[in-house]
């Protein structure tokens, strides 16, 4: 009989799931935070239920040997060491869509606590100071409320805004015009959101791409006297900026449930007046509780029985029948996905995905789920191969797969097209015989190229000189080439590089090749274990 350990409170409903689906279970909430008790006893488990409590980190995994799948009762996995878990094999699952409602209510809370400086005119009138004329706030009807990320927390937000009477506006290169309009909001950019919204709430991931995505020359092209919610990932704001457009009146409040660090202990924000601080309750309602606690029970035991893998963020829905045939290509889908999403820069209408000779008759499902998971990844983060179908759905992205058999000279072979507002992108690869998959083609030309963790893609036109002129570059900035694959149209037309290299380029290494003669666009590609 399989055996788990529920290792942080959890609501007893979800013990008795456990219980029901025929798996032995232990309720040892104390056990999370006894870091030596937990090493000594998980080598007795199958299972892991978890919340942010328990630190699941590679320590512990050493002696975590029966151990088959951890479950994160809740969105964030920042508490276990994915790469470890990964590496023995252990399926890392967490329930994504558990927490939405209860989050998207905290910041419509904290915007109308912010509002009318509620805390504030609470403590004062609990001193007995009853100071009427100090508190004055602002209406939010009409008022127009900008919306960073208007994926699933930041759509319920838009459509509370909305009964509170708001003007929504929203920023977010994956919200297409159709779901825009659907929705009820103007989809902007940035800085006319910025100089247009009276309120500004966060509900996008912490990446590279939004990382201080409110800096201090954010704050400066914004409404005087804004007001700004969070309740998404600490990182999107600069706090030190914040606490300097505060004092200056530049905006004229801030309502916080995430912070840079947490736990947020002497952070310099909790001393001014204008700002109400929340200790990461986005999540914290007894429904968002039972709700993740139950799905994790079910998740976990679906597994155990069954094989079944649901909201698994380290590994694909795929039956162990599959597995063995069907991995390589799912892979294959995924990296397609990723080199496509890191060269999208506008907003995404639809994909198309296509599936040819063999492969076509496999599970075409779960390609097409990493296909999107890979695309989706660079500007949204917190993606699965369960969530990204869903995520893709509530941007009005259309997904499109046509199936059929072998046409051209390669047995297998996925093409994904993406369609944005100005062009349709191309990318296709399969896999040779040694399972590694290879990229084919890209926006038609023909280029047979494997991927490496860190590579340079380069468009150019075709001039004699110019793979000279880049190589030279290369060498001159101690930049080891490992693999060089070119692909042309036309002789004298466009052409593609795409270089794999030992280190990512710096910042300024990419200037310097984007400003070589010839050069048409040039990126920095990331494919993490390629």
């Amino acid at each position: 009989m399989p055996k788990v350990l529920v290792s942080d409170k959890m609501s007893p409903t979800a013990v008795a799931i456990f219980k029901e689906r025929g798996i032995d279970v232990d309720y040892l909430p104390e056990a999370g935070k006894d870091k030596q008790k937990l090493a000594e006893i998980i080598g007795d488990y199958d299972g892991l239920a978890v919340r942010s409590t328990t630190k699941v980190t590679e320590k512990l995994l050493g002696s975590a040997h029966r151990l088959k799948v951890i479950g994160r009762a809740g969105i964030g996995v920042d508490n276990i060491d994915m790469d470890a878990a990964t590496a023995q094999g252990i399926i890392v699952m967490n329930t994504p869509f558990g927490n939405s409602i209860t989050t998207a209510e905290h910041a419509i809370s904290l915007m109308m606590a912010l509002a009318r400086q509620i805390p504030a005119a609470d403590a004062s009138t609990r001193a007995s100071k009853w100071e009427k004329s100090r508190f004055m706030g602002v209406e939010v009807t009409s008022k127009v409320l900008g919306l960073i990320g208007c994926g699933n927390i930041g759509s319920i937000v838009a459509s509370r805004a909305q009964g509170l009477q708001m003007t929504v506006i929203a920023f977010d290169p994956f919200l297409t015009p159709e779901r825009a309009m659907e929705l009820g909001v103007e989809k902007v950019e940035l800085e006319p959101l910025l100089a247009r919204a009276d309120f500004i709430t966060l509900h996008t991931p912490l990446i590279d791409g939004t990382r201080n995505i409110l800096s201090a020359e954010a704050m400066d092209k914004m409404k005087r006297g804004v007001r700004i919610i969070n309740c998404a990932r600490g990182g999107l704001i600069d706090e030190v900026a914040l606490a300097g457009a505060l004092k200056s009146g530049q905006v004229a409040g801030a309502a916080l449930d995430v912070y840079a660090t947490e736990p947020a202990l002497n952070n310099p924000l909790f001393d001014l007046p204008n700002v109400i601080c929340t200790p990461h309750l986005g999540a914290s309602t007894s429904e968002a509780q039972e709700n993740v606690a139950l799905q994790v029970a079910e998740q976990i035991s679906a597994y155990l029985n069954s094989g079944e893998i649901i909201n698994a963020l380290n590994f694909p829905s795929i039956s162990a029948e599959e597995a063995p045939r069907l991995t390589p290509f799912v892979r294959l889908a995924e990296l397609l996905g990723s080199f496509a999403g890191q060269l999208t820069e506008t907003s995404i209408s639809g994909i198309r995905i296509e599936f040819e000779g063999e492969v076509a008759k496999m599970n075409t499902r779960s390609m097409s789920a990493a296909a999107l998971t890979g695309l989706l990844k660079p500007l949204l983060g917190d993606v699965n191969m369960v969530s990204a179908p869903a995520m893709a759905k509530e941007r009005g992205i259309s997904v499109e797969t046509v199936n059929r058999d072998q046409q051209g000279a390669y047995e297998n072979y996925i093409r994904l097209t993406v369609i944005t507002e100005r062009q349709e992108r191309s990318v296709a690869g399969t896999v040779f015989s040694n399972g590694r998959p290879r990229i084919i083609q890209i926006k038609g030309t023909n280029l047979e190229a494997e991927l490496s963790e860190n590579m340079l893609y380069v468009t150019n036109r075709d001039r004699p000189g110019f793979v000279g002129r880049l190589g030279t570059l290369l060498g001159e900035e101690g930049i080891n080439i490992a693999n060089f694959n070119l692909g042309r149209i036309e002789a004298g037309q466009g052409a593609i590089v795409l270089i794999g290299v030992d280190e990512g380029l710096s910042d300024v290494q990419l200037e310097r090749v984007v400003a070589i003669d010839g050069v048409v666009q040039a990126k920095r590609l990331r494919f993490p274990g390629a």
